[in-house]
């Protein structure tokens, strides 16, 4: 009788969890998720600028490749000050102001005429960018307890997919619709209109999300005593410093940022040089290279989803990493061999995006598991930081090798060698430290 008992109380109290966590998801998730849209879409939108911001400006594709790296080079070197920043103003705040200050400096970009204008405007859009998501991490980090971490994490990064699914064919019509319009060419016109959403969403960021879940007002008294009890607010009695020295000393830290700098070279590639890849192909429409780019997205938005639900369900974090980026990494492999028939290209990039993106939910969830209180949110940043070193190496490497040789096979080639043993680097991670529970 009283394991039945225990087995109820355990029951009710999944579904207690359960209804608390679709509650805080609608309550939460939405803006977090649209602020994540629109920091992929301003940082691909640059792909689709490039197949005609190159001829009106006289730019090579070095050049490019340069300015495009350049913006993680302002994102490395503040990302870490950010999220103590965030730690000492108040997540919603910072990311509040992160959102803002970012559409600021992508519309911006409209008004480019010179290299150094694009590089230097680069940089301050990583600088603005910097701790986006980390912070927004440790921000439901403090919402929502480990068990339920993937799936949440997988619905926020699903705007990393979502972003090229949407800003593909908006991209290209807005560069085939508003060219001339004003005298501005449409890739100026592109620049406008896709920095508005991240300015609006700050602002709403602002207005409408809780500091945290101790100041959210809609929370029941039973639902906070449950919150309290399955995932308790960081102590604020540990300093900055000591956290920093945390976050810094962890090993893991350190590997886990050099793993995701292996999947970012991945994603990357993909994201940056897709537009350019079909128009090797011979896809000359805009709108057309925009529509074919949404494919691989679609799918990875459904790998994310599924991969990461069943990272919950089965409290699983080591195969549910490994296992898609291995098969994200042969895909990857395989797309110079099939250079020529746009449709197998499109076919292996798909696959090649649903391993790497669907990797990415249950692996996000680590730091916040292996490091606790504001040393997750350092920890977070300084893994990010290590990580979007490789997103320069995507760009400028890439575009080095088309500027010099027309061809970019070498490169991916060796990315998609450094993605898979960057997946198989998880396993060096012990099983007891993924455990969420």
């Amino acid at each position: 009788m009283r394991s039945v008992a225990v087995s109820g109380q355990t029951s009710r109290s999944e579904q207690s969890g359960n209804r608390l966590f679709s509650t805080m998801a609608w309550r939460i998730l939405p803006l977090l998720f649209l602020g994540f849209l629109a920091s992929y879409l301003d940082r691909v939108n640059v792909g689709y600028a490039k197949l005609r911001m190159l001829s009106d400006l006289g730019m090579s594709e070095a050049t490019y490749g340069l300015g495009t790296g350049l913006f993680f080079l302002g994102y490395i070197l503040c990302e870490v000050p950010s999220n103590l920043m965030l730690v000492k103003f108040g997540a919603r705040n910072w990311i509040a102001r992160i959102l803002v200050t970012w559409g600021l400096c992508s519309g911006l970009m409209m008004f480019v005429h010179t290299p150094t204008q694009f590089y230097i405007l680069r940089i301050l859009l990583g600088v603005a960018e910097a701790g986006f998501m980390p912070g927004v991490l440790y921000y439901l980090a403090l919402w929502f307890p480990p068990q339920y971490r993937s799936k949440v994490t997988a619905a926020f990064m699903a705007g990393i997919p979502l972003a090229s699914v949407i800003g593909g064919p908006v991209s290209g019509l807005l560069m085939d619709r508003l060219n001339g319009v004003a005298g501005y060419e449409g890739w100026r016109w592109l620049f406008f209109w896709e920095a508005l959403p991240p300015v609006l969403i700050g602002v709403a960021v602002f207005l409408f999300l809780p500091t945290s879940p101790d100041k959210a007002t809609w929370l029941t008294a039973s639902e906070s005593e449950w919150l309290r009890r399955e995932n308790p607010l960081p102590s604020d009695k540990v300093s900055l410093s000591v956290s920093i020295g945390a976050a810094f000393r962890s090993p893991w830290v350190w590997l886990l940022g050099i793993v995701d700098g292996t999947l970012l070279l991945g994603l990357y590639t993909i994201a940056f040089w897709t537009p350019s890849l079909l128009h090797d192909d011979g896809i000359r429409s805009t709108f057309q290279i925009g529509c074919l780019s949404a494919i691989p997205q679609i799918g990875a938005v459904a790998s994310m989803f599924l991969i990461g639900r069943s990272s919950d369900e089965r409290g699983e974090r080591r195969w549910h990493i490994v296992l898609p980026i291995v098969v994200g990494s042969i895909a990857m492999a395989c797309i110079p061999l099939c250079m020529g028939n746009p449709f197998i290209v499109i076919a292996c990039i798909t696959a090649a995006n649903m391993g790497i993106l669907g990797a990415l939910p249950p692996f996000w969830v680590l730091p916040s598991i292996m490091l606790k209180g504001s040393s997750a949110a350092v920890g977070l940043a300084l893994a990010g930081s290590i990580a979007n070193i490789a997103g320069f190496f995507a760009t400028a490497l890439v575009g080095y090798a088309r500027s010099v040789t027309g061809d970019m096979s070498g490169v991916i080639w060796l990315f998609a060698g450094l993605v898979l043993l960057g997946g198989l680097s998880v396993l060096m991670i012990p099983k007891n430290s993924m455990k969420s529970l």
